[in-house]
């Protein structure tokens, strides 16, 4: 082959090559393929460069075209980026750009996440939403703080540690309460030994209590002292808070019966009915009509002691309640009671108190039940009981 030859060979070959490298640089940079414009804007772009990688779900994708600073201080810097026309089907109008980092010291490039498919597709010319870029800065400070919290905790544990090992050795050496009972068996014995001794008495004197109680309830069922506590309306106090509830419920009562205590009881203090035809209308009432539920609400006036006029209205709406559950026809888990105690009087007969029956349509919420008390009545003493006892015996 000739010399001539030779040189045109290798020409053609230097030029095909230059056209391969053309277009291969080309298709890196989207220069002969079809591409649409997007943009991003950012406030700060954290060294990302024009020319850089546009990644969609991590395959490259385009290139950025160019960074535009802001006119205004208060305005944002803008990415122009060339996507390829093959992204136009999975980048929407909710697709967000980030810019990210080759590993953790590499180059920056920027990645667009996909769209949701109900969502529009991007036009050529759009701008998409953007987060702003993780700074290897803030993180580096951000684990400086972490570092300094742990050196200072580690600190704060050698301090403790330091402490603990001070108390150990006075532990040791018989300093202090600790160290005496540790260091001396003959007082650590005698504590112990007073420790039981208060233990024991703490254990007779619950037991004694027990008794005293258990006394008191089988003293109320007592021949002598049975006609005390019936005198009064009710034998057994358990039974007060049986049907009672905590508090009046919110709303307005549809119908309400009001009578004087006076009207009802044969004494001042007693839960005993003397005239209970005269809650005739509020029982009649509750058995024709449909409610939702009752209560029969009992105060007692402002004179006399507090626990014991508490413990009488609660008798009295027992009894009020047992009357009418026993003479008129319907659901008696309707009907439930509240004792007031002590109220300011707003009739003429002071010191009696009144009887309330109201009446609370279907679809009230039902107050919560009261807890229940002691089985100990609370208005009778071991003294009084004894006078009652001495009064109940036949003369």
């Amino acid at each position: 082959m000739s010399r001539a030859a030779r040189l045109g060979a290798f020409i053609v070959a230097t030029l095909a090559i230059l056209v391969v490298g053309v277009f291969i640089i080309g298709g890196k940079q989207y220069l002969f393929s079809s591409t649409y414009q997007l943009k991003a804007q950012f406030v700060n772009v954290a060294g990302l460069d024009a020319g850089a990688d546009v990644r969609v779900g991590g395959v490259h994708s385009g290139t950025v075209r160019s960074i535009v600073l802001p006119h205004n201080p208060g305005e944002k810097v803008t990415v122009i980026m060339d996507i390829g026309k093959s992204t136009h089907e999975i980048i929407k109008q909710d697709s967000v750009a980030t810019i990210e980092t080759e590993g953790l010291l590499g180059n920056q490039f920027l990645a667009i996440s996909f769209g949701s498919s109900g969502k529009t597709d991007v036009r050529d010319g759009d701008t998409i939403a953007s987060l702003p870029p993780l700074e290897m800065s803030d993180l580096l400070q951000k684990t400086s703080g972490i570092l300094d919290s742990s050196q200072q905790a580690i600190q704060n544990a050698t301090r403790a540690a330091a402490n603990l090992d001070s108390i150990s050795a006075k532990i040791d050496g018989g300093q202090g309460t600790a160290g005496a009972l540790v260091n001396d068996k003959q007082l650590y014995t005698n504590l112990e030994q007073t420790t039981g001794a208060m233990r024991a008495t703490m254990v007779e004197a619950q037991a004694g209590v027990t008794d005293f109680q258990e006394n008191m309830e089988a003293m109320k069922h007592n021949f002598f002292l049975r006609g005390y506590f019936k005198s009064r309306g009710y034998e057994d106090s358990a039974e007060l808070a049986k049907n009672e509830i905590e508090r009046l419920p919110q709303g307005t009562p549809t119908k309400q019966f009001t009578y004087s205590a006076k009207q009802l009881f044969d004494k001042q203090d007693s839960a005993k009915l003397k005239n209970q035809k005269s809650l005739t209308d509020g029982g009649q009432f509750l058995a024709d009509n449909q409610f939702g539920f009752a209560v029969v609400v009992v105060s007692a006036g402002m004179e006399g002691d507090t626990q014991k006029d508490l413990v009488l209205t609660e008798a009295r709406a027992m009894t009020v309640r047992e009357y009418l559950v026993e003479n008129f026809g319907f659901d008696d888990s309707q009907l439930k009671t509240l004792g007031m105690g002590k109220q300011a009087e707003t009739n003429s007969d002071a010191g009696w108190g009144t009887v309330q029956i109201l009446v609370y349509p279907a679809g009230t919420e039902t107050p919560p039940k009261k807890p229940a008390q002691s089985s100990v009545s609370p208005e009778i003493t071991k003294t009084q009981s004894v006078q009652a006892a001495t009064a109940a015996t036949p003369k």
